[in-house]
């Protein structure tokens, strides 16, 4: 239709020039509806300009231009209308004669077919009455079914058998309930049904509740009893590895080739029949040894599949057992952790020994990743209770209780594929605080042992406590046991001392083993040395500067220092063997003594007071005649005095002393005695000596090296040249005193061979005292004349030339 052609856009025609502004607003308001634009502007201009009615005009004036394009469009339709009922008149008569045929039609055919009605009528109520007969027989036979159905579901029902009973319910609303004849049976089946299984799920429930409160006392039962087999594995292992260091020590001291084999026992694991026996199915869903019946719980779930409430029963059991795991978590107030901590590790490992069962047996009833959540929220958990108790733990010996039932949890859970790492981090970060409460115990249990010694030498009447003093510690010199009683050569501070020492390796070991570190010697040892470094030898330190006041208990603290130095063998030795590292590496690698300072202290106080006394027999020095006629013949009183006292003391000291130890006393002791010698010819009390002196002195110190010398089948001759070395400075000087060419100690060679222990300080000094001497100073050498005034001249030349030299 002409009416229907689309719109075209009316662009407004250019302004000839000279035409008004009135014409042109007129020509773009027209432009402006045509193309359908917003007329805003135009009636916010006409109202700013002052003329809305110039507006109103040119909309009416636009108006009436369209009236005549309205003509044409309502002409067009008016002709297409007539031409219409045109053919809708003519459509009509042909209706009209159509009609009447059909009139006729129907009245042929209702004159043809009421017979045959008749006679139909008569067949259909003929079949119905046979269809309504076997409608009854069925009715009658699906009700003998529905009947026996409800029959066999009571029965299982009063047999707890509710998984049978389900089945014949799901079976009577599948099969029987649309297809009852009975309204009245119907109703009353959909109100049974339902209660059926609303009876059969509270049944079910109640089952499973009491299950949750039983599971509780079993988890931790289960989880004690993991735990304690965990331990008991581990002591199999240990007394393999006894037997095992056992073997080696033997090996490592045999010199004939023996052969060890260590029988291991099989590990009959009660957990791994937990493990097994339940994956038939959950008719019996645990073990009987055990106590651990999944039974109701399977049940439950397989109920409440069948239900189709699988869903909400997985959600219902892990919100209920996160539940009961978050009650765990509870640490009471009222209860010391330490003797409540084994019944809350317990239960948590029993909880997730539980849950890896089901897991693995349930079906589905929980995923791996909420076990893994569980168990992050267990781990965080316990980290955060070890993290508060340990913060709080004073004792060292708690803080490794709880770390072994910790580890033994941990060892235990693994098993079953829980990591572990987190609880292991906490143990290990707590380290450092359990050596360092262990170090003040073993601080305090040292001061004790050393408080209570008296320093004298341990009795021993029976074997069994030497074994229990000396062979524990392999503190002895022989492998011969001694005859009974027997006297030890040192005091009873060195197995109290080494008792606490081992008592700290084994604890150290015992803390550091089984914490995810498997090389842990290193540690092991940082603490021992510390242990020795700073308590034992402080402690060692401090008896001795404050306690010491003879040389009987100087001499037996000395032997005391000895024995530690072959006890600290032991130690590391020890250490090594329980963290599991070969001895032939510890005996590589030797360590220094850990034990120095107090060991040189305790040889440093013996020498002091070894040093007081013979102070007091070389007082006798000042009895000497210095300008004698005649030399002494046996020696001075000082020196024989002394040779005594050293004699007494040697036998005394080799009772006890070690060798290394006695020549290190003795030759300080002499080389004291040299010492005192020359600086009593320095000292102011010797205003002037003549050569017979000297002579005497010659005989003192031979008198002292008769005796150095005569300790060559104690020590060896190398040890008692060494003695003698002590007594170079007082022998050299004798020597220069008595030479008859004093001069050669100024010749660089000489002096370095013959004279090296010489001051040529001291030399002058001294030298100055036989300087102004008569001639007859240098007439008991037995020359005469000119030998004398050569020795003088050489004697004052000497001392010009050292002068010069200072």
């Amino acid at each position: 239709m002409n009416s229907s052609k689309m719109r075209r856009k009316v662009v407004p025609a250019a302004a000839e020039n000279g035409e008004s502004a009135d014409k042109l607003d007129q020509l773009l308001l027209s432009s402006a509806i045509c193309n359908g634009e917003d007329l805003g502007p135009f009636v916010r201009k006409a109202f700013a300009s002052g003329k809305p009615e110039t507006l109103l005009h040119h909309l009416r004036h636009f108006a009436r231009s369209k009236e005549s394009e309205i003509e044409e469009v309502c002409r067009a339709h008016y002709e297409d209308f007539i031409t219409a009922v045109d053919d809708l008149r003519s459509l009509l008569s042909d209706v009209d004669s159509l009609k009447s045929s059909l009139s006729n039609s129907n009245s042929q055919l209702q004159s043809v077919a009421v017979p045959l009605l008749t006679s139909l009528d008569s067949f259909v109520e003929a079949r119905n009455k046979c269809k309504n007969i076997s409608l009854a027989i069925e009715s009658l036979r699906t009700c003998v079914q529905l009947v026996e159905l409800c029959s066999r579901a009571n029965s299982h029902l009063s047999k707890n058998n509710f998984y049978m009973a389900l089945k014949c319910v799901d079976s009577i609303e599948r099969e029987f309930l649309d297809q009852t004849p009975s309204s009245t049976l119907r109703r009353m089946l959909e109100k049974q049904i339902p209660s059926i299984r609303s009876h059969i799920e509270r049944r079910v429930n109640k089952d499973f509740g009491d299950w949750l409160v039983e599971i509780r006392v079993v988890s931790r039962n289960l989880g004690q009893l993991a735990i304690g087999q965990a331990s008991a594995a581990r002591q199999r292992e240990e007394e393999l590895r006894i037997k095992q260091r056992q073997a080696e020590e033997q090996s490592r001291l045999s010199l004939r080739d023996c052969v060890y084999a260590l029988e291991e026992e099989e590990d009959d694991d009660g957990l791994d029949g937990l493990s097994d026996e339940s994956r038939d199915g959950y008719n019996n869903g645990g073990t009987g040894m055990l106590g651990f019946d999944l039974t109701p719980l399977y049940r439950a779930y397989h109920i409440h599949q069948t239900l189709g409430f699988e869903d909400r029963f997985k959600q219902y059991y892990f919100e209920n057992r996160k539940l009961q795991l978050t009650s765990d978590f509870q640490v009471s107030s009222m209860t010391p952790f330490l003797e409540s901590h084994q019944t809350f590790f317990a239960q948590i490992a029993g909880f997730f020994i539980v849950e890896d069962r089901v897991l693995r047996t349930g079906g589905g009833l929980i995923s791996k990743v909420e076990v893994e959540n569980l168990w992050d929220t267990a781990v965080s958990k316990m980290c955060s209770v070890l993290e508060d108790q340990f913060s709080r733990m004073q004792t060292a010996n708690h803080l490794l209780l709880i770390k072994d039932y910790v580890s033994l949890l941990g060892v235990t859970l693994r098993r079953y594929g829980y990591p572990i790492d987190a609880l292991l981090d906490v143990l290990s970060k707590h380290r450092d605080k359990y050596h360092e409460l262990l170090l003040s115990d073993c601080r305090k249990q040292i001061s004790e042992a050393l408080a209570a010694d008296k320093l004298e030498q341990m009795y021993m009447k029976k074997e069994y406590e030497y074994s229990m003093n000396v062979l524990s510690f392999q503190l002895q010199i022989s492998n011969i046991v001694p005859a009974f009683p027997y006297v030890a050569p040192f005091s009873s501070m060195v197995p109290d001392c080494c008792r606490i020492v081992r008592s700290f390796i084994e604890d150290s070991v015992s803390f550091m083993s089984y914490g995810g570190q498997l090389d842990f010697y290193n540690m092991v040892k940082k603490y021992l040395d510390r242990l020795l470094t700073e308590a034992l030898d402080g402690a060692l330190l401090k008896l001795i500067d404050t306690s010491i006041t003879g040389a009987t208990q100087a001499m037996q603290m000395a032997a005391n220092m000895a024995v530690f130095e072959r006890a600290c063998d032991f130690f590391f030795r020890h250490a090594a063997q329980l963290s599991g590292i070969p001895l032939r590496m510890v005996e590589r690698g030797r360590r220094q003594f850990p034990l120095t300072k107090a060991s040189d202290k305790a040889e440093e106080m013996l020498s002091g007071l070894l040093k007081q006394k013979v102070d007091g027999f070389l007082m006798l020095i000042e009895n000497v005649n210095w300008m004698a006629d005649d030399p002494p013949q046996g020696g001075n009183e000082y020196a024989n005095e002394v040779i005594i006292f050293l004699e007494t003391l040697v036998s005394t000291a080799q009772q006890i002393l070690p060798v290394p130890v006695l020549k290190r006393v003795m030759q300080d002791v002499l080389a004291h005695i040299s010492e005192m010698v020359v600086g009593a010819l320095l000292g102011e009390s010797v205003k002037r000596f003549n050569i017979n002196a000297i002579m005497g002195l010659d005989v003192d110190i031979r008198l002292l090296e008769s005796f150095a010398e005569n300790q060559a089948p104690l020590l060896s001759d190398a040890d008692a040249n060494q003695l003698k070395a002590g007594l170079a400075e007082s022998r050299q000087l004798v020597n220069l005193l008595l030479s008859n060419h004093p001069e050669n100690f100024l010749n660089p060679v000489i002096r370095e061979r013959s004279y090296n222990a010489l001051d040529y300080r001291k030399v002058v000094a001294i030298s100055e005292k036989m300087r102004d001497q008569s001639d007859r100073l240098f007439g008991s050498f037995g020359t005469r004349g000119a030998k004398q005034n050569t020795k003088k001249k050489s004697l004052d030349q000497l001392i010009k030339r050292l002068k010069d030299v200072n």
